[in-house]
């Protein structure tokens, strides 16, 4: 589990003296990260703070909010640890730090380096902690997960359960594309063939996209047809051949193709019925 808090105290730590003194608009999530990496949380302007980081608690004293602003606007170095706007609570959604971090820019008329997804902090500090040479970031938001891998030069594989749909997936531009599409996590273990254009049809593992009146069609291959073209059917291949159809509908017309009557397919390695 790598955090937000702790991309940011990273990339304080990297511009500051040890044991320098940060300002903290946030809770002990901050503090204890700054402390991590040999920085000295502080709460009051006379402790001489050399910067200031905001991140989200629930329990901030407005007081801690206004000091820190006077501090950013008076020039010290500002780092927030993300900008989500909104949190979750047994209520619904509420204003999350991208909510206050908007205040404080207001008023102090200038933007904070961002830490956390999609700027490049959080991933750079994932790498370093957990090893490894080729990093695949796993996410299911195109302007979080996807983007930030794309900012930070990492592969990157969406899975379709969560918060992106099927329109969104075919109108994403070629810069936040991701690397891989599959219908789930379990698709980590599951080989993934590049979809193959078979003069305007897609196809990918027993499925077949083509766009036809600006409308996106999918169909299962034929079981006569060779082995490597039926291929299982299944839902990972589905969301290939969608995602590759419908953005090379998107990059030759400059608009995304009608998937309003496209259903998915619901069980993996099944040979559902045919999709239109």
């Amino acid at each position: 589990m790598v955090t937000s808090a702790q991309a940011a105290a990273r990339v304080l730590a990297d511009r500051l003296p040890p044991g320098a003194a940060v300002f903290v608009i946030g809770g002990e999530g901050l503090e204890v990260a700054l402390g991590e990496q040999g920085l000295r949380p502080v709460q009051e302007r006379s402790e001489q703070p050399l910067a200031v980081v905001s991140g989200f608690s629930a329990d901030l004293r407005w007081s801690r909010v206004i000091t820190g602003a006077i501090l950013v606007r008076e020039g010290l170095p500002w780092v927030a640890s993300n900008t989500d706007l909104t949190v979750p609570t047994p209520d619904g959604p509420g204003p999350g730090n991208g909510a206050l971090v908007e205040v404080v820019a207001r008023f102090a008329e200038r933007d904070p380096v961002v830490a956390g997804k999609p700027e490049p902090p959080l991933f750079q500090e994932t790498l370093r902690r957990v090893g490894g040479e080729r990093p695949l970031v796993v996410g299911d938001r195109i302007d979080t997960d996807i983007e930030g891998a794309r900012n930070t030069g990492y592969d990157s594989l969406l899975v379709m359960t969560g918060v992106t749909d099927l329109a969104q997936l075919v109108a994403v531009p070629e810069p936040l594309r991701p690397s891989y599409v599959a219908a789930d996590l379990g698709a980590l273990a599951r080989a993934q063939p590049a979809p193959t254009l078979d003069g305007d049809e897609v196809r990918a593992g027993g499925w077949r996209a083509s766009v036809r009146d600006g409308r996106l069609v999918v169909e299962q291959a034929d079981e006569d047809e060779d082995e490597n073209a039926a291929g299982d059917g299944s839902v990972d291949a589905w969301w290939r051949a969608v995602a590759a159809a419908g953005w090379r509908h998107l990059d030759a017309h400059g608009s995304a193709v009608d998937v309003s009557r496209l259903r998915p397919p619901s069980t993996v390695g099944a040979r559902p019925a045919r999709s239109t």
